[in-house]
């Protein structure tokens, strides 16, 4: 039985109800359900939409008998379900279209493709790459108008990727709809010229290929180190590319004049265009990355204890990728193995105690340890951190070692209150509120927060 698009809505709006109603949890059923809807109903295979990764995986995995019970209420129809992001569906409309052209001429690169999620919206912007950033953004408004070409160096995982994406799409979508962008990475073109040398190509067939190539973005080209012909061929594809004012953006692991292994005739043309560097991230920005991440997996900010944040960004700092990793570890652990409302830090070090080797942070540290080196920190001693006295320096230091003692040991509110002092409950709770609010926009205080949680690791 064939239904119009009406219909297929409207089974599905009745779904939603049903689901919403046998739920009874409305802030799940809006993070998850509320913007799903039918992309396709054929036979008994039905595939919906969803806004996100994390949707993708609830509905499949937890909710998949809620969906299909509901569904055969309104349908009397045991069906199949498949969840599906709107990338998914726009690639598979690509390959779909892509087959015909197949047939007409060569496929070169044909896996090569731009990540329509890693743009310059999504990207965060620190102190550590806000010139690559710029310098990015400079070029995918003016491709083959400024520096060219562009490149950018740095450690693995700190977002070099992520910017050749973003500045193609960017020229894709905005400056110039009509260019040819081309995303591959060094070891893409080291097999593409493979095919080449053993005859399946003609060699001077790719250099006319690239010569449709309007912007080439390049990763990783210290690979293409001690590969002679290989360089030989890229030589001759970046010489014609810039001598036509066609923008390349490279990236590297180290900056032009340290990769050893490349002809200096390229490294001498790489350096003159812009080169520029992105340094190790700083604690505060890898605050800022995990807030962005935790919306746009549809999660509240403020259902993570800030502590929580300043933990992950402290000990996977060192590369984003890694960061994501973890972070991504946490998502799947509190969504589908430990449900739980609000996520502590205790709850995520369990998350990743096996790549991390922490247990707990109670076996760390003890209350009068939090109130010296709180007292310590703000030249106080620690009888003056617990007595009465309520001038507003000692006030809001006890309201901070108040609060590093909720998040790091959990211990109840009661106790806290008779380490200050025998001070009630209500109290303790005020205080520490008082720190919560202020960390959602003092960045000062979150400074704070991040060196005395760093102190309290060392010492």
């Amino acid at each position: 039985m064939n239904n119009s698009v009406s219909e297929i809505a409207r089974m599905w709006e009745q779904t939603l109800k049903i689901i919403d109603e046998r739920l009874q949890e409305r802030q799940i059923f809006d993070t998850f359900f509320a913007d799903s809807f039918i992309h396709s109903f054929e036979g008994d295979s039905v595939v919906v939409m969803v806004k996100n990764f994390t949707s993708q995986r609830l509905l499949s995995s937890k909710y998949i008998d809620l969906v299909k019970e509901a569904f055969y209420d309104v349908t009397e129809r045991n069906c199949n379900f498949k969840f599906v992001l709107p990338e998914d569906v726009a690639k598979s409309n690509n390959q779909q279209n892509s087959i015909k052209k197949a047939s007409e001429e060569p496929v070169f690169f044909k896996d090569a493709e731009l990540k329509s999620n890693l743009t310059f919206d999504s990207f965060v912007e620190g102190e550590f790459n806000n010139e690559a950033y710029r310098a990015a953004t400079v070029i995918a408004k003016n491709p083959g108008k400024v520096f060219n070409p562009l490149f950018i160096y740095s450690n693995s995982g700190l977002g070099k990727t992520h910017l050749l994406h973003s500045i193609g799409n960017y020229i894709k979508n905005v400056s110039k709809p009509g260019a040819k962008v081309l995303y591959i990475d060094a070891n893409d073109f080291v097999e593409e010229y493979v095919k080449f040398v053993k005859g399946e190509k003609e060699s001077e067939t790719l250099k006319d290929f690239f010569s449709t190539v309007d912007v080439l973005l390049f990763d990783d080209v210290q690979f293409l180190e001690n590969k002679v012909k290989t360089e030989e061929m890229f030589f001759y594809i970046y010489q014609k590319m810039v001598n036509s004012n066609k923008q390349i953006v490279i990236t590297s692991d180290r900056q032009p004049n340290e990769l050893k292994g490349l002809e200096d005739r390229l490294i001498t043309r790489f350096s003159q265009g812009l080169t520029v560097k992105i340094n190790n991230p700083d604690t505060n920005t890898c605050v800022k990355i995990l807030e962005k991440q935790i919306k746009n997996e549809g999660l509240n900010v403020d259902d993570f204890d800030p502590a929580v944040l300043y933990f992950y960004a402290e000990k996977f700092s060192s590369n984003v990728r890694e960061l994501d990793g973890a972070f991504n570890r946490l998502i799947f652990y509190v969504t589908s193995m430990k449900q739980v409302d609000r996520i502590t830090l205790d709850v995520a070090i369990e998350a990743v105690q096996s790549i991390t080797g922490i247990k707990n942070v109670a076996a760390q540290l003890s209350e009068q340890k939090i109130i010296n080196v709180v007292a310590d920190y703000y030249n106080l001693t620690p009888s003056q951190l617990i007595g009465k006295v309520r001038t507003g320096q000692i006030a809001l230091a006890r309201h901070i070692a108040m609060y590093l003692i909720r998040i790091n040991i959990d211990i109840p509110l009661t106790k806290v209150g008779n380490t200050f002092g025998g001070r009630d409950h209500t109290t303790v709770m005020n205080g520490i509120a008082k720190v919560e609010s202020m960390l959602k926009t003092d960045e000062s205080l979150k400074a704070v927060i991040n060196t005395l949680q760093k102190k309290l690791k060392s010492n």
